[in-house]
Formats: C-alpha cells, structure tokens, sequence
C-alpha cells in the first residue's frame, strides 16, 4: 500500500513532483514555483500531504485548507491526485480519507470539496466515504498577476 506523510520542507524533487501530478489532474501545463510551494508549506492554514510508495516515491497528494468563518471552523480538500501509474491500488482513497481525518482532528466543522462530474471514480470515491452531493453552484473568478 503505501504511507501517507505530512509535507513541510522544499525539496526541488517536490516542486517536481507536485508539478507532474498537478498537471495529470488538470491535463495542461502548470507552473508550481518554488515560492508558491515554499509559502504554503510555511502556512498554517494549508497542508500538503504525500502518499508514500514503498521506496519512499511520492505517488499522490492531497492539499487540505482550513479556514474561521462567522459559521464556524471549515475546510477544503483540494488537488487530490495519484500518479497514473499508481492509480487502482485505493491511494486516492487513502489519501481522502487521511484528510478526512485531518480535518476532524483539527476540529473542522464542514469539510468541502469539489469534483468534475467527468472524474466518475473520484466521484463514486467522494460518495461513498461519506461526501454528500450539494446542490448548489460553484463560481469562480480568475484574477490575472
């Protein structure tokens, strides 16, 4: 199977990483920079997690994001992804459902997360570790540097 580890030290090897598997979640070129990823490890708000394969090869990660709003402590599961090659051995779901636990130890009230309707597994996944569909609408709004 593999270990699910706590990211909190750069490496060149893990803006690579975290660039190879990023690009295979969203199919297009993504530039990770060694700043963006060095300020998200030092937050405390954010937190990357690896999963591990035998030879210590990171082979999926997860981003939790906690948050205080007026209803509470929240968070958010982003990028959840496994390396192609590793995909069908229950890494995405190890990896979900150490958020999940995350979260709760956190004390987090609501833990969120979005899917494409296309990523059917991922999907199927969400739902049966506990996820329930909200119907509602997601916006977004892209502010350019």
């Amino acid at each position: 199977m593999c270990t699910i580890k706590k990211i909190t030290t750069y490496t060149p090897e893990l803006e690579q990483t975290v660039t190879d598997l990023l690009e295979q979640l969203v199919n297009r070129e993504i530039d990770v920079t060694t700043s963006l990823l060095e300020e998200l490890l030092r937050s405390d708000n954010s937190h990357l997690f690896c999963a591990l394969d035998r030879e210590g090869s990171c082979v999926g990660m997860v981003t939790v994001g906690i948050y205080l709003s007026p209803t509470g402590r929240k968070a958010w599961i982003e990028d959840v992804v496994v390396a192609q090659k590793s995909r069908g051995q229950g890494i995405g779901e190890a990896l979900t459902e150490h958020a999940v636990q995350f979260a709760k130890e956190q004390g987090v009230g609501a833990l969120m997360l979005t899917s494409n309707p296309s990523r059917i597994a991922a999907n199927r996944l969400y739902q049966k570790l506990g996820f329930e569909q909200r119907e509602t609408n997601v916006y977004r709004m892209i502010f350019k540097p």
